[in-house]
């Protein structure tokens, strides 16, 4: 497997360009550490919450005070996903001055400040955009090793009857959508660094074909259509320019073809997955909760600034929607700010010229976006925010010149 030795051919390092930091992967893996949550899964060992909350709080304290040593001077790049998501972050402030959702409330700014700011002070090396991308698998991937871990050592654990026998952490507490979620996202970037030679197929074998069985047995199907969907945006974006792409995307359509017919039967029970239309058709209880937050009654200033940030739940219920979430607790302004940043980085993508750079950032997107509809985290810190800044990386690099088709 090569992802860590690769460099990329489409977008090589400028001459005079600033050397990338030896601590930027510390910083970034505390920073994906530090998003993995508190709560899932039956542990082997019994972790209480208070314990796990102050280790992953240390993380981001560890980064921001590693990323202070990196960047001494405060240097920072212009970005406007960052100044999005400052502005968010100040409306976050602005809604939990009032405390309603609690102390906690100022204990998660305080948090998504130094979430922020970290980001901002490894800004300056957005230019190493495919280091990055390796970065950020590495360190989804040492995520993802416990779960396996787990699933090999107590399989009854890691796949529990009280949640459907879904794929769950055991070594450290992890909730199914989670591990579907970072399996999805480690799955489709190798495939994708594979289809554009980033990478070569023991990678895709040994990394991408155990997260995606990983991702199945999860049971997760929101993080199932975010990888299609990515995958399938990304290759239309590589489709005319790349011979390879073509040639990769044209036989998985056709094995796809080919195997629907046989094989519908089992998507459709693994779809299902036990549910009747009912479940279906509220989205496992998810409506339900959705139609009592809006049909709550709000003030004025509820409504501009929310309720400040809580656990993403509304009266003890998960609220499981991204949108939902910074409604509830950073109002119509956290509505447009994270619009804006989510639209900003898509005029962006669809503005460069085709390149391995903009597939990878447009998977991320494409993936945040449909995963927003039922995970929360866009609006505070979490994975999917860290999967944006590397999109962000990604297509603020320098313009490389547009691909040219060429016969293999």
């Amino acid at each position: 497997m090569s992802i860590d030795t690769v460099r990329p051919r489409a977008a090589p390092e400028k001459p005079g360009q600033e050397a990338f930091p030896r601590l930027l992967p510390a910083i970034w893996a505390l920073l994906v550490f530090n998003t993995l949550g508190s709560q899932g899964g039956q542990l082997l060992i019994t972790l209480p919450r208070t314990v796990v909350q102050v280790v992953t709080m240390g993380a981001i304290v560890a980064a921001f005070g590693l990323a202070l040593i990196t960047n001494p001077r405060v240097r920072i790049r212009p970005s406007a996903f960052l100044f999005l998501l400052t502005l968010l972050l100040a409306a976050s402030i602005a809604g939990s001055a009032r405390l309603e959702a609690g102390y906690g409330s100022l204990f998660r700014c305080f948090r998504l400040t130094l979430f922020v700011a970290t980001l901002w002070l490894i800004s300056p090396w957005m230019d190493h955009a495919i280091r990055f991308v390796r970065l950020h698998l590495r360190a989804l991937i040492v995520v993802l090793v416990p779960v396996a871990v787990g699933l090999f050592i107590s399989p009854g654990n890691a796949l529990p009857a009280s949640n459907d026998g879904r794929l769950s952490g055991t070594l450290w507490p992890m909730t199914a959508p989670q591990v579907g979620a970072y399996s999805a996202v480690v799955a489709g970037l190798v495939v994708l660094l594979w289809v554009n030679r980033h990478t070569d197929g023991r990678s895709v074998a040994f990394i991408a074909g155990p997260a995606f069985a990983m991702l199945l047995l999860s049971h997760t199907r929101t993080a199932l259509l975010g990888l299609v969907a990515g995958l399938l945006v990304a290759g239309l974006s590589l489709f005319l320019t790349s011979v390879r792409a073509r040639k990769i995307f044209t036989l998985c359509a056709g094995a796809v073809a080919l195997a629907a017919i046989p094989l519908g039967p089992l998507v459709q029970t693994w779809l299902l997955r036990g549910q009747d239309d009912e479940a279906l058709s509220n989205l496992t209880g998810r409506t339900k909760v959705w139609d009592a937050l809006l049909q709550e009654p709000r003030s004025w200033f509820e409504q501009v600034f929310g309720t400040g940030l809580s656990n993403k739940s509304f009266n003890g219920l998960p609220i499981d929607s991204g949108w939902l979430a910074v409604y509830h607790e950073q109002g119509y302004l956290g509505i447009v700010l994270v619009g804006l940043f989510l639209l900003t980085l898509v005029i962006v993508a669809l503005s460069r010229p085709p390149s391995p750079a903009r597939a990878y950032a447009i998977f991320l997107i494409t993936y945040c976006l449909v995963a927003s509809y039922t995970e929360v985290g866009v609006g505070d810190a979490s994975p999917y925010l860290l999967h944006l800044f590397v999109a962000a990386a990604l297509l603020s690099a320098p313009r490389a010149a547009p691909q040219r088709t060429v016969v293999e």
